[in-house]
């Protein structure tokens, strides 16, 4: 790599990422200094985020759906999910912990001062019509939607599947479909990639939007929760993540890690959306080497269910609301019923610009808080949702390296450094 930097140039060899960042900062910058007028730049973000929403549901399915028509090996196909699903639950339950344990020691609500009524228990949520809600939509158009992105995946891989399953009725290990759907894939993988051009002008406009808008509600009287937050956050991606990538590569794994997922952390905090986040985590996850199969199938799910940042912030709402209403926050099942809401909402909302908005209803539906509540949680929902998407996002590239490892064995990374040079040399050739 030191020899690849000399003869291009560092310009050259991050100038996508160095040109996204200044965007950033020049947005950024753009807010502080004009406020609320900024906003009037939210459409150039807009367009941006409108373009990576058009081109990724396709992108979802095609990626999904070749990657699973070409396996011969369904057992591989099983073992992946497998690991998938155990690693996003462990992940999901870590967080959840974490940040039980701190708002025990240091109450996001503790002096905030609010007269909202008595509580009184409402009769519980519906999980199963949310469940079904979740899963699957009433008519195939419904499918076609970033707001469907559970069942999209849950419909590609079972497309993927039965052709597959077809192929090998007829005695044969691809047909023209399969190269179809593969054609599908790099193409929408490319029109992605000319998206990306305008990136650096579509986030900074968005960013100066946000910022414009929102920054000076940080000086709120929930500000405590809000401060409490980002540090949790920042430590947990140093800490946690780091852990991760050190057990799916040991020391190469936190190089790599660190090397590539910048353009993932600057993409979700702007976007504040895990869903126009996987473009740019593709490519993360290519350049540190996870198998395809495992990557276009653990990161749409990842966008989906893996919400590590979604539990974090859930749960601090959470936590925020038994204070205002002074209630113990204490006790297996209160806090295993909050980890239940978090879950629910990472699925219910998950890929959604401003989903923690949403995730605010539902929790004061759940629990029957006074209405009166969600514009407080609402707007710590606003100031954390992009902290809280940046960790879902960045989890479910670390979390691909860690399926990696449990399905291709301790040496992956060794593997997937040779087939680079093979098809390094190939491509000479």
């Amino acid at each position: 790599m030191s020899g690849e930097l000399k003869k291009n140039g560092i310009w050259e060899s991050y100038k996508p990422m160095i040109l996204l960042l200044m965007g950033i900062v020049a947005g950024s910058i753009i807010g502080l200094i004009y406020g609320e007028k900024a906003t009037v730049l939210k459409p150039f973000g807009q367009i941006f985020l409108n373009l990576m929403f058009t081109a990724v549901v396709p992108l979802v399915f095609f990626s999904l759906a070749s990657s699973i028509a070409k396996m011969s090996n369904m057992q591989r196909l099983g073992k992946i999910l497998r690991n998938v699903l155990g690693i996003f639950c462990i992940t999901g339950m870590f967080a959840s912990i974490i940040i039980i344990i701190i708002v025990r020691i240091y109450p996001p609500a503790q002096g905030v001062v609010m007269d909202f009524g008595e509580y009184i228990q409402p009769e519980k949520a519906n999980l199963l019509d949310q469940l079904v809600k979740a899963l699957t939509v009433g008519d195939f158009n419904l499918i076609l939607s970033k707001n469907a992105m559970l069942p999209l995946i849950i419909f590609a891989m079972t497309f993927g599947y039965c052709v597959s399953a077809v192929n090998k009725a007829r005695g044969v290990t691809t047909s023209a479909l399969v190269d179809v759907l593969d054609m599908c894939s790099e193409v929408f993988m490319k029109m992605i990639s000319i998206i990306m051009l305008y990136a650096p002008i579509g986030l900074g406009a968005y960013f100066a939007a946000l910022i414009g808008q929102f920054g000076a509600d940080l000086l709120g009287a929930y500000a405590r929760a809000i401060l409490m937050f980002y540090p949790i956050c920042i430590i947990y991606f140093l800490t946690a993540f780091t852990g991760y990538a050190y057990y799916a590569g040991g020391k190469k794994g936190v190089k790599l890690f660190y090397k590539n997922i910048f353009p993932v952390v600057l993409t979700s905090l702007a976007t504040q959306s895990s869903v126009a986040t996987l473009p740019t985590n593709f490519e993360s996850g290519k350049k540190i080497g996870v198998p395809e199969d495992i990557s276009s199938i653990t990161l749409p799910l990842g966008a989906t269910i893996h919400m590590d940042g979604t539990a974090l912030t859930t749960l601090m709402k959470i936590a925020f609301l038994f204070g205002i209403f002074n209630m113990e926050f204490t006790g297996i099942g209160t806090w295993a019923t909050a980890i239940a809401i978090s879950v629910m909402s990472g699925v219910v909302i998950s890929g959604i610009p401003g989903g923690g908005m949403m995730g605010s209803l539902i929790i004061v539906a759940f629990y029957g808080f006074n209405p009166e509540v969600i514009p407080i949680i609402v707007t710590i929902g606003i100031l954390t949702d992009a902290m809280a998407t940046m960790i879902n996002a960045t989890g479910d590239c670390v979390a691909s390296m860690m399926v990696a490892r449990r399905v291709e064995g301790k040496g992956w990374m060794d593997k997937s450094s040779g087939d680079l040079e093979e098809l390094k040399a190939d491509t000479v050739v």
